[in-house]
């Protein structure tokens, strides 16, 4: 009697367990680990550029090239190429405030473009290569004011910088989505853009994706 006593004292702490685990991952998938996660949208010049250097950054969780801030709908890179859209090309950048700031990405956007050429970056002419940020909240705007002012004596020339509220963002094709990844060998990617790159990692080395 004593041994199916403690057979059955010990199928009852197993079953216990059994349900306490069962609670405790149901909790886990119901209440997932939420980031503070935010969104901008950043041009200056090709985004084939932009877009490696925002996703080297830590804290950076997403970064797509696209097309904003013109008046036509389902714009297209031809389309765009025109000038007639209105729409710049642009990265839209989805980062974890907790490791990054928004002070910190306005820092390595403005090193990775010139903010004074007005529709242009270097031999990329035309109004899709305009510098230009797009914010979400007034939070963002302010920042984006303040650190425009704040940097604004160490230029020569007035910056241009175009600055806005978030427009309909679109996906840019696919074969867009890092380019420079897929197409290093390419040679606007090893005479222009890893170069920039490699200028980035090493200014703002403590704050590059360690992977």
């Amino acid at each position: 009697m004593k041994l199916k006593a403690v057979r059955i004292v010990h199928w009852q702490v197993w079953l216990l367990f059994l349900m306490i685990s069962t609670l405790i991952q149901g909790q886990l998938k119901a209440k997932p680990l939420q980031l503070d996660s935010d969104t901008i949208i950043m041009g200056g010049g090709c985004f084939w550029c932009i877009e490696p250097i925002m996703e080297s950054l830590d804290g950076v969780m997403n970064a797509t090239s696209g097309y904003a801030g013109g008046t036509s709908k389902a714009p297209t890179y031809k389309s765009i190429c025109s000038g007639k859209t209105g729409h710049a090309e642009v990265v839209q950048v989805t980062y974890d405030k907790t490791r990054i700031s928004l002070t910190q990405l306005l820092e390595v956007f403005f090193e990775s473009h010139d903010p004074t050429t007005l529709n242009r970056q270097g031999a990329d002419i035309g109004s899709q290569y305009r510098s230009i940020i797009l914010y979400r909240t007034e939070e963002q705007k302010q920042i984006v004011d303040q650190f425009i002012l704040s940097i604004s004596k160490h230029y020569r020339e007035p910056i241009v910088t175009e600055i806005a509220l978030s427009s309909q963002f679109y996906e840019a094709e696919q074969y867009h989505q890092d380019y420079f990844h897929n197409n290093k060998s390419n040679r606007y990617c090893t005479i222009i853009i890893e170069p920039k790159l490699k200028k980035v990692k090493e200014q703002f080395s403590t704050i590059m994706n360690q992977k």
